[in-house]
């Protein structure tokens, strides 16, 4: 897929905002700090499309981006972030079960978990929650550039062995950098192809 767009089309806190659910949607998500801004940033070809920040959190609002005037591309905000207060992490866990809820034009959750780590508590719980509620997604392996490639296969396959204890079908797994770009190709691939899946309501 060769993008020839992006735009920031809105922001929301609430999912009645969000625009009218007529082309296919995909969104990214995952811990704070996992580099989610850079690889949207990295996939669209666009630096500054999706706000990057030294501060993890940034994110806290559901922000719709239109690509090659197709498909939308949602950048969510994060899970898992400590410092956030107990009433702060309620809204942004109401606000992303809202949305994946109630989004009829949600193909595909894109949740991306750091390839340097374990599998983590918070992203553990969240993927428990996606399976009960039927929730189609598949798993993006970030910061790729910053490991050897058997360190790589190494902590791919003790997260493939956590999954299987957890799951009779592994989701999709894909690698990724958004410093090389590693790995665009691949999931731009997949979105394209999801998209011949799609059907207006």
């Amino acid at each position: 897929m060769i993008i020839k767009s992006a735009e920031f089309v809105i922001s929301n806190s609430k999912i009645e905002g969000c625009p009218k659910p007529l082309i296919p949607e995909y969104a990214f998500i995952g811990r704070s700090n996992v580099g989610k801004s850079s690889l949207i940033n990295r996939l669209t070809q666009r630096m500054k499309l999706a706000k990057t920040s030294s501060r993890p959190g940034k994110t806290q609002l559901v922000n719709h981006f239109i690509i090659n005037k197709e498909w939308y591309l949602v950048d969510l905000p994060g899970y898992g972030y400590a410092k956030a207060s107990k009433e702060q992490r309620k809204e942004f866990h109401q606000l992303i079960s809202d949305y994946i809820a109630g989004r009829y034009n949600l193909m595909n959750l894109f949740v991306l978990v750091d390839i340097r780590l374990e599998p983590q508590k918070a992203d553990k719980e969240f993927l428990t929650w996606l399976g009960e509620n039927a929730v189609p997604f598949v798993i993006v392996f970030t910061k790729c550039d910053k490991l050897t490639t058997n360190q790589i296969q190494s902590n791919l396959a003790a997260y493939k062995r956590y999954l299987a204890e957890e799951w009779e079908t592994l989701p999709e797994l894909f690698l990724s950098s958004a410093e090389t770009g590693f790995g665009s190709e691949e999931i731009l691939g997949f979105i394209e192809k999801t998209n011949g899946l799609f059907q207006k309501p």
